[in-house]
C-alpha cells in the first residue's frame, strides 16, 4: 500500500525539473586543436554539456528560460584538468618512518583535503594509482554520494607487485610480517591480485615493473617483474576492460611493460631510444613525473624522507628530464601524470611549466591534461574537452595559457558538473 501510495504521489508531482546552467567568459581553448575561440557559450544540464556556441551572436542570446548564467568575464575558459597519477591518500609531510605516528584510519581522512585542494586547484578528474585499504574506492564513493568534496577518482586499490618489490611494504622487519595485499609471484599469482582488486572496486590496475625512489631496499632501475609477469597483469586486467599503468624507472622494465600491452609507462626516468621508439609505435602512454623532483629535494629531508631515497631521487632526477626532453622532441605520446602526494596536493599545475620548459608547447602540455589523458583512461568520452555531452567540467583563468601556461596554477573559477567549486 505504502508502495503504491508513493507512486501516485511521484506521477502527481512529475519529473524533477532539470537543472540548466549557461556558463559565458571572453575566451575558451579548444585543446584538441590547440587555439583559442571568442566569446563561448557553454549550456550545462544536469551536470551534462547540451551545446557549446561561439561568437557575439551567441553571447548576446537570452538564457533558456529558468537557467542560471554564470559570467566569468575577461577569462579563459579550459577544460577540466586530469592528473593521471596523484596518490590522494599519502601526504609529503611524513617521509621515512613519519607516517608510522598515526593510525590506519588517518590517511583517509587526511584525503578527503587532498581531494578537495586538488580539485580547487582545477583538476576534476584524477587517476589514484596505489593507495593502502582500498582507500582511493572509499574517497571515490564519498564524492559521489556527496559526503565530501572531490574530483572524480579513478581508484587501483592496492599497487600489484613482486614480494619485496616497490609494491610490497618495506620499511619494517620480519617480525612485523608486514606484506602488502598486492604482492604476487609469478603470472597465476599476479593474475590473482588483478582479480582481487577488481573485486574490490578498482578501476585501474597499478603493476610496478622496476624498483622505486620512496621504497626501501629497492632500485629505481632494476627490473621486478618478467615481462611474462607483466603480460599476464595486461591480459587480465583487459579480460576485464580495465587500463594498466605500470611504475617503470628503468628501460628494460619500460621496454618489458610496453611490449606485454600496458597501457600507461609511469615515471619512465631511464628510457632510451628504442623505448621511445617502441612506446610510438604501440601508442604506449608515457607520463613523466617532471616536477616532483624539485619538492622532495627541497623539502624531502625536513618531512623525514630517508637519505636513501633523498639519494634516489638525485639520481634520477635530471636523466628523468633530458629523456622527457628526448621524447617530447619525437613525439612520443604523452600524458600528464605528477605523482602528486609526494608533493602537495593542489600544486598538480606547476608541473606545466616544467614540461614546458623541458620541450612540450604549451599546446601539447594542456593536451597531456585534457585530451591525452581522457584518451588514455579511456574516458574521451565524458572528460577531456568542452564539448557536447561530455561533463561539464571546466576551468577558468585570467589571460591566455597557451602564450604563458604558468596561468593554469591560478584558477579564478572550478566548475564540476556545471556545479562551480566555491
Amino acid at each position: 500500500m505504502r508502495a503504491a501510495l508513493l507512486t501516485a504521489a511521484l506521477a502527481l508531482a512529475g519529473p524533477a525539473s532539470a537543472r540548466t546552467v549557461v556558463v559565458t567568459a571572453a575566451r575558451m581553448l579548444d585543446a584538441a586543436a590547440g587555439r583559442l575561440v571568442d566569446r563561448p557559450v557553454v549550456t550545462v544540464t544536469d551536470g551534462r554539456i547540451v551545446s557549446v556556441a561561439t561568437g557575439a551572436a551567441a553571447a548576446a542570446a537570452p538564457v533558456p528560460a529558468g537557467a542560471e548564467r554564470v559570467d566569468l568575464g575577461d577569462a579563459t575558459l579550459v577544460p577540466g584538468l586530469i592528473d593521471c597519477h596523484v596518490h590522494l591518500t599519502s601526504n609529503p609531510r611524513y617521509g621515512g618512518y613519519e607516517g608510522y605516528r598515526f593510525t590506519d584510519g588517518f590517511w583517509l581522512a587526511q584525503g578527503a583535503g587532498a581531494a578537495l585542494r586538488t580539485l580547487r586547484a582545477g583538476f576534476t578528474t584524477v587517476r589514484n594509482v596505489g593507495s593502502e585499504r582500498y582507500d582511493d574506492v572509499a574517497l571515490k564513493q564519498a564524492v559521489e554520494e556527496g559526503w565530501i568534496e572531490g574530483p572524480r577518482i579513478v581508484p587501483a586499490a592496492h599497487a600489484i607487485g613482486a614480494t619485496g618489490g616497490h609494491a610490497d611494504n618495506t620499511f619494517l622487519p620480519p617480525r612485523f610480517a608486514d606484506k602488502s595485499p598486492g604482492a604476487a609471484d609469478g603470472p597465476d599469482e599476479l593474475r590473482k591480485r588483478v582479480r582481487e582488486q577488481r573485486k574490490y572496486g578498482a578501476e585501474v590496475i597499478k603493476v610496478m615493473a622496476t624498483g622505486g625512489v620512496f621504497s626501501r631496499n629497492t632500485e629505481p632501475g632494476v627490473q621486478q617483474l618478467s615481462e611474462a609477469e607483466l603480460r599476464a597483469v595486461a591480459e587480465e586486467a583487459h579480460f576485464y576492460r580495465l587500463k594498466v599503468a605500470a611504475h617503470a624507472h628503468g628501460a628494460a622494465g619500460i621496454k618489458a611493460a610496453i611490449r606485454a600491452g600496458i597501457d600507461t609507462i609511469e615515471h619512465v626516468s631511464f628510457i632510451d631510444e628504442e623505448g621511445i621508439a617502441l612506446a610510438k609505435k604501440n601508442g604506449t602512454w608515457l607520463g613523466f613525473d617532471v616536477y616532483n623532483t624539485d619538492y622532495t629535494l627541497s623539502e624531502g629531508a625536513r618531512n623525514g624522507v630517508l637519505e636513501e631515497n633523498l639519494a634516489k631521487e638525485r639520481s634520477v632526477g635530471t636523466i628523468q628530464r633530458e629523456n622527457f626532453r628526448r621524447a617530447a622532441k619525437a613525439g612520443a605520446p604523452m600524458i600528464f601524470s605528477t605523482d602528486a602526494g609526494v608533493y602537495p596536493h593542489g600544486d598538480n599545475a606547476r608541473q606545466f611549466a616544467v614540461m614546458v620548459r623541458f620541450g612540450l608547447s604549451p599546446a601539447d602540455a594542456i593536451r597531456s591534461a585534457t585530451v591525452n589523458a581522457a584518451r588514455a583512461l579511456g574516458r574521451e568520452a565524458d572528460v577531456g574537452t568542452i564539448a557536447a555531452g561530455r561533463w561539464g567540467d571546466m576551468v577558468a583563468v585570467r589571460g591566455d595559457p597557451l602564450a604563458d601556461v604558468t596561468v593554469l596554477e591560478r584558477p579564478v573559477a572550478v566548475f564540476k558538473g556545471g556545479e562551480r567549486v566555491r
